[in-house]
């Protein structure tokens, strides 16, 4: 694939505002040039990405593609009718990257399965191989689990992107002809158009609006428009999972399936944006709020149960039972960076740096070759794995394979998610060694992020003539923050969020962001019941856990941390990878004497462990013996799940 011989991509990202957007902020242009998040971006570029196809064809999706287009014999290969998806995610992080490296075996992949997905459209624009080839062709007769729009969706995210880093139409053209399809099939009743129905899976929505954006073709909004005012209507059944209990104008808490309903709301706040719905701004508004205060883990995942991969009641967090799937924490990255466009807020930029450095990121293994499905905050002692896709452990690919392409194209458009431009100057969101740019502006970045604290910008492009404000996020977790502008030390306020620096900038300056990291111990809301007297060690942005590996000699399930001794850090370069670590004081509990019954009454065990030894027991209460003090090594819960099996927990139970 050689760039030089198409058109110029004019903006490479998954959001591009459309010209008459009512956002506050709009994204920037940013690269990274190394440190953490370089790293793991060349893992994904390396191993992740370069697997991908081998991987699809291994599971059957490319055999699928090729069946429908007949130029293969065989059967159907997959278990779901959504398989297309995995090859649509799969391109979609391909075509992000290209816009890093424009050629070579990557792009020639690309090539080759575009070719297939376009051989496999039929004359009228429709695709989907489940349909085709399981279902004789029948097609929207299942809405609810057929997921054929999930699937269109998915597949002009990928041309979106594949156009916007290359330049060139083929991909383009395919999903245009499938959302055209779609267009003239759906409507709502006296619209002339043959069915009026919403997709079990929301996806569509917000592919359609950045398919307007790309090609400034109206119908295309106002065909997502239409989806997301038909759920909650009842076309589903009326149920919670799918997003048809509750309009979401009058919703007033997340619930049902986790990835679905966020990617509801990340179309929601799309068309909010994009036609200054003020109705659509305050229900995505009001949902976010009510989900991150009642319905968010501290490592920014999402999702309590198992059972239909959904939200659970408010302050219902278990640990070793948390869902929190790897995509619904893309779902929450997508959905937050459309906020954060729409309104400004600090806040939504907030919760991306904490999903990204903590659930996200715990979803691929260190190497980029083994994936979580579901990320739990516990791992007991002794846990029996049920293995598949919701294992405890990390696993080579899955029957449902959402998560690693999900991964993969979350990973090669990063950058897309670290500033904005406004009329006043550039915000920084998210902290890299890198550039950020917009309207005239270019800011470097050089930082060890997020293992020490110090960001110093050096202003490489700047306007002579005219001041403007340079925006810097400060984290909510940060309470002591310091800041130089040259040699002068600067006292302004912190405002929602950002530290605001405004002034007639000139090439050289220099500004010296110092966040400071100290480790720290925190407590849940007691509403949530799963955690209560316990507390979890954070430092910067990381939340921490504590593994098996690191505490021979016993599991973790008896151990108890010291919160009056203060925390310690060690700089690891041999451990993970290279990580810092935080120490704590703490004891492991003896395990009491056998017995048939595990509870004892209050009064007496508290007699029993705060009296001398020669108070008198209560029959049946298990004996207490000493407990043993251990020194507790916490790592980053990203980094979890890369050596031996074992036990695992982010929440540890107090003295």
């Amino acid at each position: 694939m050689h760039r030089t011989n198409s058109t110029p991509p004019t903006y490479s990202g998954p959001v591009r505002l459309g010209p008459h957007a009512r956002a506050a902020l709009r994204p920037a242009v940013a690269g990274i040039d190394a440190g953490f998040w370089h790293d793991r971006r060349e893992v994904n570029a390396q191993t992740s990405l370069p697997q991908g196809p081998g991987l699809l064809e291994s599971a059957g999706n490319l055999h699928n593609l090729r069946l429908a287009a007949g130029t293969a014999e065989g059967e159907f290969r997959g278990s779901y009718p959504f398989v297309d998806t995995d090859v649509y995610k799969w391109l979609e992080a391909a075509s992000w990257q290209l816009a890093d490296e424009a050629e070579g075996d990557l792009a020639a992949h690309v090539d080759h399965i575009t070719g297939l997905v376009a051989a496999a459209q039929q004359p009228d624009g429709y695709l989907n191989t489940w349909f085709q080839l399981v279902k004789g062709g029948e097609r929207y007769k299942d809405l609810r689990w057929g997921h054929e729009l999930y699937c269109a969706g998915h597949l002009i995210q990928a041309a979106v992107a594949h156009h916007r880093s290359t330049g060139r139409p083929e991909l383009l053209d395919v999903a245009r002809r499938f959302a055209d399809h779609i267009d003239s099939v759906f409507g709502p009743p006296g619209s002339g158009r043959p069915i009026d129905g919403i997709d079990g899976h929301p996806e569509v929505e917000t592919a359609l609006v950045e398919l307007y954006r790309e090609t400034g073709e109206r119908r295309y909004l106002d065909l997502a428009a239409y989806f997301v005012d038909r759920y909650g209507h009842g076309l589903l059944g009326g149920e919670a999972y799918c997003q048809d209990r509750v309009p979401v104008r009058e919703a007033t808490n997340v619930e049902g399936h986790a990835v679905r309903q966020l990617y509801l709301l990340a179309a929601v706040t799309d068309l909010a944006t994009e036609a200054g719905d003020g109705e659509l701004r305050a229900a995505a508004e009001r949902l976010w709020y009510a989900m991150t205060a009642t319905k968010t883990h501290l490592t920014g995942g999402l999702g309590a149960h198992h059972d239909q991969e959904d939200f659970g009641d408010p302050y219902e967090l278990p640990n070793e039972r948390a869902y929190c799937e790897t995509c619904a924490a893309i779902a929450s990255v997508q959905w937050s960076w459309r906020m954060a466009l729409l309104t400004g807020e600090a806040r939504y930029s907030d919760l991306i740096e904490r999903t990204l450095y903590n659930g996200f990121l715990a979803g691929v293994s260190l190497d980029g070759e083994r994936w979580l499905y579901v990320n739990p905050l516990q791992v007991r002692d002794g846990h029996t794995d049920p293995g598949g896709d919701q294992s405890a452990r990390r696993t080579r690919w899955f029957r449902c394979a959402c998560c690693p392409p999900n991964v993969m194209r979350l990973l090669a458009s990063l950058p897309h998610y670290l500033a904005t431009t406004d009329d006043d100057g550039l915000q920084v969101h998210q902290y890299v060694t890198g550039r950020y740019s917009g309207d005239g502006v270019t800011v470097r970045c050089a930082t060890d992020y997020p293992w020490h604290g110090t960001l110093a910008f050096t202003v490489e492009e700047t306007p002579a003539d005219r001041p403007w404000t340079l925006s810097l996020r400060v984290p909510r977790w940060c309470q002591d923050v310091r800041v130089r502008c040259g040699e002068e030390a600067y006292d302004g306020p912190v405002t929602d969020g950002w530290l605001r620096l405004r002034r007639t900038w000139a090439a050289g300056d220099r500004v010296v962001l110092e966040l400071a990291l100290e480790s720290r111990l925190t407590v849940a809301d007691p509403r949530v019941d799963a955690v209560r007297g316990c507390v979890a060690i954070e430092r910067g942005p990381l939340v921490y856990c504590l593994e098996q590996a690191d505490h021979p000699g016993g599991g973790l399930d008896d151990i108890v941390v010291d919160t009056t001794r203060p925390l310690a850090v060690k700089h690891r370069p041999d451990l993970l990878g290279g990580v810092t670590t935080v120490v704590a004081a703490g004891h492991r509990r003896a395990a009491p004497q056998p017995g048939w019954w595990p509870y004892t009454p209050y009064t007496q065990h508290t007699q029993h462990t705060q009296h001398s030894q020669h108070t008198p027991r209560a029959p049946h209460t298990p004996a207490q013996t000493q407990e043993e003090p251990v020194e507790l090594t916490a790592v980053p819960y990203y980094a979890w799940a890369n050596r031996e099996d074992g036990s695992m927990r982010v929440w540890l139970p107090t003295s």
